[in-house]
């Protein structure tokens, strides 16, 4: 992925090798901090209400005091300075607790730290993928409803699954699957999509509240309930949702091959289809 041209840091628009934040930022010390992904399609952004919803969410979570409406204005300054004002492009926004002394403890009128950058990005009509996973014990916090910078037990999770030359990691914690290292899982069973309820064990992808409302239209049975680690045996479909991912087919679990190489899921195939048509 190629770094940006332009960043918006606190208010300014700077070249990117100009763009410095101090050592002392919580984000960088702590990971105290939150981010956010969008991606803007034929000139707007792709449900950009709820992903900036989500931001503000996480940021009266971990009580930073900043009004993610306020950006808006500030994402097309962005664009225009980067020339990406009608590109199909991915934005990053990034905004931590700001910069003081380190203690663990909040300090006190700490200014928030804003970054953003936006690069060319063309998302694929369908994602073609068809995706190997392998599964893996989930060892994160149990605040995944958080979007937050410290993302560390992820890597560690996608990165396990690099060396296994397989596309992701699905988690488990307490004898259910929960989401994957950086992307919402869904599973189908006799012809019901099953994924794990939105809690504080997952992120409520922007995508996957995409995916529950084109079941809902469609008239696709679906149950926000969690797979057991039992049942992965009995599935027989399974897919992967997020920003980037769009709706990814899974052709296999561990061991578990679900279809052939250039096979889908019918349900799979029918969401990825309704999916192209918002886009």
């Amino acid at each position: 992925m190629a770094y940006p041209n332009k960043v918006y840091l606190n208010g300014n628009i700077v070249d990117a090798e100009e763009a410095k934040i101090s050592v002392f930022d919580r984000g960088f010390i702590f990971g105290d901090g939150l981010y956010e992904v969008m991606v803007q399609i034929n000139g707007s952004f792709f449900y950009e209400k709820e992903h900036l919803e989500r931001l503000q969410y996480g940021l009266q979570a971990i009580n930073i005091d900043f009004n993610a409406a306020f950006l808006k204005k500030e994402i097309s300054k962005l664009l225009h300075a980067a020339q990406l004002t009608a590109i199909d492009c991915m934005l990053y926004i990034q905004i931590t607790r700001g910069v003081a002394p380190r203690q663990h403890s909040f300090p006190q009128q700490c200014q928030p730290t804003v970054m953003m950058y936006a690069i060319p990005k063309v998302l694929p009509v369908i994602n073609e993928i068809n995706a190997k996973v392998i599964t893996r014990k989930d060892f994160r916090w149990s605040r995944c409803d958080i979007k937050m910078t410290s993302l560390l037990g992820n890597v560690m999770l996608n990165e396990e699954a690099m060396q296994h030359e397989c596309y992701e990691t699905i988690l488990h914690r307490n004898g259910v699957y929960t989401e994957a290292s950086h992307s919402n899982v869904f599973f189908v069973k006799e012809g019901v999509v099953y994924t794990h309820k939105a809690n504080e064990h997952i992120l409520n992808g922007i995508t996957r509240i995409v995916v529950i409302e084109l079941c809902n239209s469609l008239g696709i049975p679906l149950k926000e309930e969690a797979i057991s680690v039992e049942e992965i045996e009995h599935i027989d479909e399974a897919f992967l949702t997020g920003t980037n991912t769009q709706i990814a087919s899974i052709q296999q679990i561990d061991d578990k091959l679900l279809y052939s190489e250039n096979e889908k899921g019918p349900i799979t195939k029918k969401l990825q289809e309704a999916f192209l048509k918002l886009k």
